[in-house]
């Protein structure tokens, strides 16, 4: 008899010991942290983006949270350096209850975050670094990335390049010394010779993150007067570049191609001449030809200038796509848990397959957690309407089209692409309209 009390006790202390942990399935709150840069010359492009996650996150607040659970970001700063981030990025997950991260802008910075998250078995979507190579060297389990990677981009500003330009001979690059600069220019150029195979490149520069004087950069350029310079320089990096580069008169020799250079525009005002080609890593952008009537794109653009007093630019979209694709990304997995709060690895495997509306256009998750986004890239002009340049001229390249598909890489893709992609019919082209 003692026997049979003592197993029916222990039956349920079991199942009182299991009560809490039911209970707490479904949290008070989700717990997401932010790696975006709050200080130093690549703030102008991070607070930004925190500025668009508080809007997101409150509007889904507003509206129940994910799946009833209200979230609350929590921001690490990025400009810290590498060593502080992974030490603050850990500190959120582990003793701040982090169930998500968003890590994070630089390409540097989510080279040394990924294995982190990994080890920590933390969902972590790239909200908006552009090294393709993580996503095609490795596989990662709970890492994803919700926006194009580097070739995408790349390989659409050189098709833009080819269609406005077809004639030149001569190439420069200028380019930040890390990661993103590497890795843009290796792909760009590797593309571009499969159209131009005699293409004379004649500087190679990569100034350091974070440089302040360009004079040695600009001088090489005016001595050189190569036919296009490439920059695929992005914050404070670029918006010094430019100004520099306008001052000595270079920007009116050269055809300059600067692929991230939306995202300075405003800040640059009448700095920046006509005939530049320009993109901002995606499809983003608040005068989006497709989108910029569209009643969500009003009310950000609305919200978002009431906030900051000036227009949001392409790594609020990318946080608006972050956000977005979580929440999506939380109801399949509760959805195809019967309704209750799923498992880091239920979301995690939810991402995959995902598609979702961002403010400009479609998002696809693939297989490999890598996301397809389109590419829009255009020509400055200046118009009455704004004391900054716009987008004219512009082409709409769709994601697939310019994506290396699913288990390539993207240096034996580009051998296999094809002259006529140029002028493929996928293609659509805009002028600027008021």
């Amino acid at each position: 008899m003692g026997t049979k009390r003592s197993a029916a006790a222990a039956f349920a202390l079991g199942a009182l010991m299991a009560l809490p942990a039911l209970a707490q399935d479904k949290p008070k709150e989700l717990v997401v942290g932010i790696a975006t840069f709050l200080s130093g010359p690549a703030s102008v492009f991070g607070v930004p983006g925190r500025n668009a996650a508080d809007l997101f996150f409150e509007e889904l607040n507003a509206k129940g949270g994910i799946l009833g659970v209200p979230v609350k970001p929590v921001y690490v700063d990025e400009g810290a350096g590498t060593n502080q981030l992974i030490s603050e990025y850990r500190r959120v997950v582990q003793d701040q209850g982090a169930q998500v991260m968003f890590g994070a802008i630089s390409s540097g910075s989510c080279n040394a975050l990924a294995p982190v998250a990994e080890d920590l078995k933390v969902v972590n979507v790239m909200w908006d670094c552009g090294t393709e190579k993580l996503l095609e060297n490795k596989r990662f389990k709970y890492v994803v990335r919700t926006q194009a990677n580097a070739t995408t981009v790349m390989v659409a500003t050189v098709l833009y390049l080819l269609k406005m330009k077809p004639n030149f001979n001569s190439i420069a690059v200028v380019n930040q010394d890390y990661a993103w600069g590497r890795d843009s220019w290796e792909i760009f150029i590797n593309t571009l010779r499969v159209f131009k195979p005699d293409i004379k490149v004649v500087a190679e520069m990569f100034p350091k993150l974070g440089a302040s004087d360009f004079s040695t950069e600009i001088s090489r350029l005016q001595a050189m007067k190569p036919d296009v310079v490439l920059n695929t320089g992005w914050g404070g990096d670029l918006d010094t570049f430019v100004q520099q580069a306008a001052a000595r008169g270079l920007l009116k020799q050269s055809t300059f191609v600067l692929p991230l250079a939306e995202s300075s525009m405003e800040r640059l005002g009448a700095v920046m001449p006509e005939g530049v080609i320009v993109g901002g890593r995606g499809d983003h952008y608040f005068l989006h030809p497709k989108y910029k009537n569209s009643a969500e794109m009003q009310n950000f653009v609305k919200k978002y200038r009431e906030k900051t007093n000036v227009y949001p630019i392409y790594p609020t979209f990318h946080m608006n796509q972050a956000v977005t694709g979580l929440a999506k990304a939380y109801e399949k997995a509760g959805a195809a848990n019967g309704g209750k709060w799923p498992t880091k690895e239920q979301v995690i495997a939810a991402f995959e397959g995902l598609e979702f509306k961002s403010l400009t256009g479609t998002i696809t998750i693939r297989s490999d957690h890598q996301g397809l986004e389109d590419q829009l890239l255009g020509t400055t002009k200046r118009v009455p309407e704004y004391p900054f340049a716009v987008y004219d001229k512009m082409a709409l390249y769709p994601g697939k089209l310019v994506t290396t598909p699913v288990g390539e890489k993207s240096l034996d893709w580009f051998a296999k692409v094809k002259p006529d992609l140029v002028n493929d019919k996928s293609i659509e082209t805009f002028d600027y309209s008021k």
